[in-house]
């Protein structure tokens, strides 16, 4: 009985850091169940959303090390397309899958080596220098698919993100697995290990962290090639989804992948993030538009809700980071 009492605080203290997002996240769930148990938790609508949480949870893996470090990547959502049309562009060209797939990561990773260098380097301020980036990708994607889009066959690409009976692991798409692992694998990164200690103490105070030998301008290149490397990932997903490598797709998905951080309970002061509450934050997201679908919501409701939700989820970062500097 006395290990079981012992045992608590211990688990409440794993809880704790995600437990505003969880509970919004049951929140959801409960609230769609209700209005339609047996569409909305049926097997085949949990893949549905599993499979939609992919390309903002990967970009949310990477987003929360930039994040946690004090900075923004507004460019993720013009990579992811980048990503897809290189990827596309080297599959038409009648390559394997597995070196398509590596060209729309390295894709990203450029991106974020640019990022990083300008930002570390030349001293321009993150939300400038990745706006720029967001216009750059995005222009050389266009430019690359002539305008268009670029239809190719994503071989065991398309596979992995199928939600046919025939490629799924445990009942859920191959996909939904790779993005499990890696958010556990670089959340164990974030708590667990230098790079993550840096990225911390970066966030939390850039210049005590150079003060205690830091590599403040390396560690900041690292982690917004990072944030790249996640971004080229969710592209090549995106083109293993599509099937074509479209310049146009990803509009608008740097705002859902920052929001997904934030809910999940990153401050945007930096010093504070989650790999998991970036993951139930995407969730989150993915079941309150599938459950708006479900049930007849217009769409521009859905997106003064999403948008409510993170004022909400800033206002009490806000408010959490002035009462522990009180």
């Amino acid at each position: 009985m006395n290990e079981l009492t012992a045992s608590r605080p211990a688990i409440w203290l794993m809880i704790r850091p995600i437990a505003g997002p969880l509970l919004g996240l049951l929140l959801v769930l409960a609230l769609f169940w209700f209005l339609e148990p047996d569409a909305f938790l049926s097997a085949r609508n949990l893949r549905t959303v599993s499979v939609q949480t992919v390309i903002v949870g990967l970009g949310a893996i990477g987003m929360t090390f930039v994040i946690a470090s004090g900075g923004i990547d507004l460019s993720i959502g013009s990579v992811i397309a980048l990503s897809s049309v290189v990827a596309a562009a080297v599959a038409k060209a009648g390559y394997d899958p597995m070196l398509c797939a590596m060209a729309g990561v390295v894709t990203g990773a450029t991106c974020g080596l640019i990022n990083g260098l300008v930002i570390a380097r030349l001293g321009v301020i993150p939300f400038i220098a990745t706006l720029g980036m967001m216009g750059v990708a995005r222009g050389v994607a266009k430019w690359l698919a002539s305008e268009q889009k670029i239809d190719a066959p994503a071989g065991w690409l398309e596979s992995i993100m199928s939600k046919a009976e025939e490629f799924r692991i445990l009942g859920l798409p191959q996909a939904v697995w790779l993005t499990v692992l890696l958010a556990v694998v670089f959340g164990l990164v974030l708590r667990h290990t230098v790079l993550g200690a840096h990225t911390l103490a970066i966030g939390s105070n850039e210049d005590t962290a150079r003060l205690c030998g830091v590599r403040v301008g390396r560690t900041k290149v690292w982690i917004y090639v990072l944030c790249g490397i996640f971004g080229g990932l969710a592209g090549v997903m995106t083109f293993g989804r599509l099937t074509v490598g479209d310049p146009t797709t990803a509009i608008g998905e740097e705002l859902d992948v920052i929001a997904a951080v934030v809910i999940g309970g990153a401050s945007l002061a930096g010093g504070e993030g989650r790999i998991a509450g970036s993951i139930l934050g995407a969730l989150l997201m993915a079941f309150l538009a599938n459950g708006c679908n479900l049930t007849g919501v217009p769409n521009y409701v859905q997106e003064i809700l999403i948008g409510v939700i993170i004022v909400a989820a800033v206002a009490v970062d806000r408010y959490r980071y002035h009462s522990m500097k009180m």
